[in-house]
C-alpha cells in the first residue's frame, strides 16, 4: 500500500512550504483576490503532496469554476512540484488521489483541469480555451547588453528599430479604470484580426484592481499621447508573466510590442526579478499559436518545456456528454459561419 499522502493545507502553511521554489501567481493565495471578484469562481482549497518518505512532494491550489451548465474545477500552472520533474507514474498516482479527494468534497465536479507533463489515458483535451506545453522565458536578471546579445539577429534588428520610433512607455496602472475604454478598442482590433474571442473590458480592469501593483500592471505604448499598444503584466518575487496584451496596425508598423517588451524587461530587472515568461509558442498541442511564436523567438535560442493543461474526468459519463454536446454547438456555428460566407460572396456579386 502506497503510503503518499494529500492533504488540505492552510495558507500559511503553503507559502512556508512554496518558499523558495518560485510559484507562479496563479497557484499563489494572492491570486485568490481575483478568482473571488469574477462571477461563478471561488478559491477551492490548497493541497499538500507528500512523498513515501513524508517529504513535501507537490503543492496545488485549485479554484471553483461555474461553467454553461457544469461545475470544474482548474489548478492554473499547477502542481507545482517541488524537486525534479515527475515521472508518469508519480503524477498518475498524485492525480488519481487528488481526484479521489475532490469528488469526495464535491459530487457535482465534472472534471478537474490540471497540468501535467506526460499524456496518460485519464488525460483529456480542453473542453474549452487553449493550453500550450512550450513557452520562450526570458532571464532578465544580467545586465542589458547581455539580454540584447541573447535575442535573435533578427530581434536585436528589431529592438534598434523600436527605440528609433521616439514612442513613449507607459505605465497606467492606477489609470486602468480611466484609460481602458481607449484600450479596449485596440483589444477588439487585435481580436478581429487574429480570429480570437477579447473577454468584457471589466475582467482586464478587475483583474488589475483586485491583484494590485504589487502583482499586475498595465505597461502602454503611447506616440503624441495616443496608445499603440498595451500588456497587462502579472508579477511575483521572481517572475513576470506577459498575460494579456493588445496591438493597433500602427504599433505593427512601428515595432510598439518590442518597445514594450523592452521595458518591462527592464522594469522587471530593476523590481528584482528573475524571468520573463513570453506567455506559449505553437507546438503539436497548440498550432494556434504558431502566429505569435515567431516574434516570440527573436528573443530566445530555445523554448523552454513546460506542463500542458488537461482535462481529468470526475464523472466520466457527463464528461463524455459535454464533450458531444460541445462539437456539435462548433459544428453548427461553422455551418453558420459558412452559410453567411457564401450569402456574402453572393451579394457582391
Amino acid at each position: 500500500m502506497s503510503t503518499l499522502s494529500l492533504s488540505r493545507i492552510d495558507d500559511t502553511t503553503y507559502l512556508e512550504l512554496a518558499a523558495g521554489h518560485g510559484l507562479p501567481l496563479e497557484q499563489l493565495p494572492a491570486w485568490d483576490r481575483y478568482e473571488d471578484a469574477l462571477p461563478g469562481h471561488a478559491p477551492f482549497g490548497r493541497f499538500l503532496w507528500r512523498d513515501s518518505a513524508g517529504a513535501p512532494r507537490a503543492l496545488i491550489s485549485l479554484t471553483r469554476m461555474e461553467g454553461r451548465g457544469f461545475t470544474y474545477l482548474w489548478a492554473k500552472k499547477g502542481p507545482v512540484w517541488l524537486g525534479e520533474r515527475p515521472a508518469a507514474a508519480e503524477e498518475l498516482e498524485f492525480r488519481t488521489a487528488l481526484a479521489r479527494l475532490v469528488r469526495g468534497a464535491d459530487r457535482s465536479l465534472a472534471f478537474m483541469r490540471i497540468h501535467a507533463w506526460h499524456p496518460a489515458p485519464d488525460l483529456h483535451e480542453l473542453l474549452q480555451t487553449v493550453t500550450y506545453d512550450r513557452t520562450v522565458m526570458v532571464d532578465v536578471a544580467r545586465p542589458d547588453a547581455e539580454i540584447r546579445a541573447s535575442f535573435s539577429k533578427s530581434g536585436r534588428r528589431q529592438a534598434r528599430k523600436a527605440e528609433a520610433e521616439g514612442l513613449e512607455f507607459c505605465d497606467e496602472t492606477e489609470r486602468a479604470r480611466e484609460v481602458f475604454p481607449e484600450l479596449y478598442a485596440i483589444l477588439t482590433e487585435t481580436a478581429t484580426r487574429d480570429d480570437f474571442g477579447a473577454a468584457p473590458m471589466s475582467q482586464y480592469v478587475t483583474m488589475l484592481e483586485s491583484l494590485g501593483p504589487d502583482h499586475a500592471r498595465l505597461f502602454v505604448a503611447r506616440a503624441e499621447g495616443r496608445a499603440l499598444a498595451w500588456q497587462i503584466v502579472l508579477a511575483t518575487d521572481d517572475l513576470g508573466e506577459a498575460y494579456y496584451a493588445a496591438t493597433s496596425a500602427e504599433a505593427r508598423q512601428r515595432h510598439a510590442s518590442m518597445f514594450m517588451d523592452l521595458h518591462t524587461i527592464t522594469w522587471l530587472r530593476e523590481t528584482g526579478r528573475k524571468a520573463y515568461d513570453l506567455m506559449g509558442v505553437h507546438s503539436e498541442r497548440a498550432p494556434q499559436l504558431e502566429g505569435v511564436t515567431g516574434y516570440k523567438q527573436k528573443f530566445a535560442a530555445e523554448f523552454t518545456e513546460v506542463a500542458g493543461a488537461w482535462d481529468v474526468p470526475l464523472r466520466p459519463r457527463y464528461y463524455r456528454g459535454l464533450k458531444l454536446a460541445l462539437r456539435a454547438k462548433r459544428s453548427a456555428v461553422g455551418a453558420v459561419r459558412t452559410a453567411r460566407g457564401r450569402l456574402g460572396r453572393r451579394g457582391r456579386g
